[in-house]
């Protein structure tokens, strides 16, 4: 039975049945968010952007669309169609306070591959939302670096709270103190071992101690810049 949100107009009580409520406020998690086919379409569309599109990261290569945020404000592109069609069904279940999503981050990692733990920051409206193609993966959440502690107390082993496993076709929205309090990574591994730390294994099938290996994951991160610039003030006209 899929459990793909399926009634827009019912938006809050379409996302309750998905918070995860061992969490801290507010995550929810949606297994099988897109179908296998809709999968393979956007793997396709992905690759198939000409190759400028990348840029190669250390640990991770990205492709950037909808603009490039900064303090002063994106200048906005227009989204593809292939993503637009995403950024506006996640709008449209209300994930971004009836704003629309207007940039998406496509990160691509290679098993052994991860990013250090960090935060999204003021840029964006403070919910993050993620689709997953092709592989898991564990997303780690640590507590940020205490400034009236001493350093040597502050190991990001003693500061990881928790972890969310984030599988193929699922969507995963990050709100509230999830967004702005905690820091999220991925740790650079080849597979994951499931422990009782992973808060949201009941709505995803897996059990404590399994191991899973992982490939090639694609992630789809889909976000609302409220700062724009109008392309006529960019080039300093009127």
């Amino acid at each position: 039975m899929s459990t793909t949100m399926a009634n827009p107009c019912n938006i809050a009580v379409d996302l309750e049945k998905y918070i995860v409520r061992e969490a801290p406020p507010t995550v929810y998690y949606i297994p099988n968010f897109i179908l296998e086919a809709e999968e393979e379409f956007l793997l396709q569309q992905v690759y198939r952007a000409p190759k400028p599109k990348w840029t190669q990261l250390s640990g991770r290569r990205l492709q950037n669309w909808g603009g490039l945020p900064n303090p002063k404000g994106m200048l906005a592109e227009k989204l593809p169609d292939w993503l637009l069609k995403y950024t506006e069904k996640i709008s449209a279940h209300g994930a971004f306070a009836g704003k629309t999503a207007n940039h998406v981050l496509v990160n691509e990692y290679k098993p052994g591959e991860g990013i250090m733990p960090h935060e999204d920051g003021p840029l964006y409206h403070p919910t993050v939302t993620t689709i997953t193609l092709g592989s898991h993966t564990l997303l780690d959440f640590y507590r940020p670096v205490c400034q009236v502690e001493p350093d040597a107390l502050q190991t990001e082993e003693s500061r990881y709270m928790l972890s969310l496993l984030v599988q193929r076709k699922s969507l995963l929205i990050l709100q509230d103190d999830m967004y702005k309090c905690y820091l999220h990574g991925i740790r650079g591994v080849c597979e994951d071992v499931l422990s009782e730390h992973v808060v949201n294994l009941s709505s995803t099938g897996a059990q404590v101690g399994e191991t899973l290996p992982r490939s090639t994951r694609v992630s789809l991160t889909i976000r609302h810049v409220p700062k724009i610039i109008r392309a006529n003030l960019f080039l300093g006209k009127k």
